[in-house]
This record gives structure tokens, sequence and C-alpha cells, in this order.
């Protein structure tokens, strides 16, 4: 059975299952549902924990020992295996089909819970038989990034759950400092928990002096931002990522990818390619189809090649050149796609000009 994380306190209620699948790169959602699945399955007498960590030196055999094994300490426990990997290799697929078997035919004992987690599953590894099998004994949890428009959502969730009555300006700082970093806005939330009463209005004046800008961000949110056209978030997120010590090659090699491919994308527009075709050859996702859909209106051919031409530059100023800020320089580029009639007057040169 395939669930969502605000859907776990409910599937846990419903009843014994031996199987938890949790798989995603999203931190504060992991640890969060694996810390509430092992809190009640404690709860209801499963005392010891085994963990096992599947390297690639990892003997897959321990895991049908483990489990066929009497335990000396409780008479029911948890078996945790982090994946350090997605790639298990044929000796782990047959195990874990073995092991699917034996945990089959045992489902009365109900004496062992197994929680599987690692890295997001790409497609071919949620295919696996094993993988299917496995999800068929329990439940799978896949963990998604909250993006910017579910963050509003998450937050008032969050905010009921531990008594805050939060004011509608203050969730909309909280949204704005802590955008990418779930983590740090949990903690946050946390602390406003121990400063105020429960239930307690919370107003901008009283805690605006309390939180600390801790948003995070990586290069795919800013191509995101930039897709959308909001040039002021993607300046927002470079001086951030400048400060966080990101290296400008990696964000010079994202953004050539990313303006080649929109180069590409208006060129074939412009020969009279339907655009769902386009999106067909370039994979572009249903929930990122908006996000194309307004770059491919709003940036024109003749501003992209502009921009081609700019991000040559900025990847020759910074290998060969300490004069410049990097960020600054990417900044223009941003500015580039949806004003290039006006950036094509400042020269990149900047110190000089």
């Amino acid at each position: 059975m395939k669930i969502y994380h605000n859907q776990l306190p409910q599937s846990l209620h419903q009843g014994f299952k031996p199987v938890w699948l949790v798989f995603g790169d999203e931190p504060w959602q992991k640890n969060d549902s694996l810390a509430v699945i092992k809190a009640h399955a404690q709860q209801q007498g499963f005392s010891e924990v085994i963990r096992f960590n599947t390297d690639n030196k990892f003997d897959w055999q321990q895991l049908i020992d483990e489990y066929q094994s009497m335990s000396l300490f409780a008479s029911q426990r948890i078996i945790e295996v982090e994946f350090t990997t997605i790639k298990i290799g044929e000796a782990g697929n047959k195990t874990l089909l073995a092991l699917s078997e034996i945990i089959a035919k045992n489902a009365a004992l109900q004496d062992v819970i197994f929680i599987f987690h690692g890295p997001k599953l790409d497609g071919p590894s949620a295919n696996r038989k094993w993988f299917k099998t496995l999800t068929q004994l329990g439940c799978y949890l896949p963990l998604y990034d909250v993006d910017v428009k579910a963050l509003p959502r998450w937050l008032q969730n969050q905010a009921r759950s531990l008594q805050l009555n939060l004011s509608a300006e203050l969730s909309s700082l909280l949204i704005e400092l802590f955008e990418g970093n779930l983590p740090a806005l949990a903690q946050e939330l946390q602390k406003l928990c121990l400063l105020f009463s429960p239930n307690q209005q919370i107003n901008l004046s009283d805690a605006e002096h309390l939180v600390i800008n801790q948003a995070r961000f990586n290069p795919f949110q800013i191509i995101d931002a930039l897709l959308q056209g909001n040039c002021k978030k993607c300046i927002a997120m470079l001086d951030q990522m400048q400060q966080e010590g990101t290296a400008a090659g990696q964000l010079v090699w994202v953004f050539h990818k990313e303006i080649n491919q929109l180069y590409t994308m208006l060129d074939k527009l412009a020969q009279g390619m339907p655009l769902a075709d386009l999106y067909k050859e370039y994979r572009i996702w249903d929930k990122r189809k908006p996000l194309y859909q307004h770059a491919l209106t709003n940036i024109t051919l003749k501003n992209v090649k502009r921009a081609m031409s700019r991000l040559a530059d900025i990847d020759l100023i910074s290998k060969t050149t300490s004069e410049f800020n990097a960020f600054i320089l990417l900044a223009d580029l941003c500015l580039t796609l949806y004003h290039g009639d006006t950036m094509q007057h400042y020269s990149l040169n900047y110190e000089y000009d």
C-alpha cells in the first residue's frame, strides 16, 4: 500500500504491518516518519531495535538470519535497514524476495517489524519485484519535497499540532525565511512552542526578532524561479547561496544546461512543433509544465541568445580572474533572459565601465 506523509498517523492505527518502506531525500519528513513509526511500534511493545546499513559489502543473508533468530532481549523487534544506494544488485534482489516469502508465511506472528529506508527511488527500482512484494506486505511512504505552494498548508498543520496560533503575517514571514529548509522551520516552530503559551495569538511583532533567516536553496530551485520569471527571487537565492559558500561553477553548469534547452525548445516552437510534442520530447513532467509554459511564452529567442553569450563570458571570467563576483554576473544573466533589451547596454566588466 502506498501512502503519503500526512496519512502516516491514520495508517499506523489501522493495524499491524510487518513492513514499512520510507524512501526520499527530504530530511525532515524522513526523520519525522521514522520517529513516528518507531514510537508507535514501541508503544505496542517492540522494544528492541536492530539496525543494518546496506553498503557495497553488505551480506543480505543477515536480514533473514536476524528475522529467524530468537532475541535474547525482547519478544518483539524492529529491524531497521538503511539503504545507502537503491542499486542493491542481484544478491539483494533475491534475498529480499526470499525474505518477503518468509514474512508472508509468518504474518500471524506479528513479532517483527521491518523498516526499510533510503534515498529517492527511481522508476526502475520502484518497479523491481522485491520492492513491489514488500509494498504488498506493508506500506510504502514516498517522500517529496514540500514546495513553496504546499508550504503554507504544511506550516498550518504543524502549528496546529503544536498548539501554535500564528498570525497570517508571521506565517508569511516564516515561509519566506525558511523556504527550502524544512528542518530549520520545524525547529523554529518548536522554539516558538516553548516561548509562547498554547493557542496564544502570536503576531509578527511578537516573534520577528526571534526568527533567523535560514532559507536553504539548491540550483534547481533557482531554475524554477527563473522559469516563473521571478528575477527578484532568483537574486535573493543567489545571494543566500553565495553566503553558504556554494561554488559558482556548479551554478554556471546548471544555468548552461537549462538555457541551452530553452533555446532549442523555443527554436522548435518557432518551426511549428506543437507544445505537447515538445513536452514529450524533453520529458517535462505535468507538475513542471506551467513553469515552462510561462518561460516559453515570456522569453524570446533573441533574449536566450543574448543570455547564452553572456553565460559564456561569465564562465570565462569566473575561470580566469577573481576581480568579479560571479554571483552578481549570474544575477545579470537572470535579468537578461527577460529584459535583454535593457541588459545589453550593461557590460559584465562592471568594475571598469
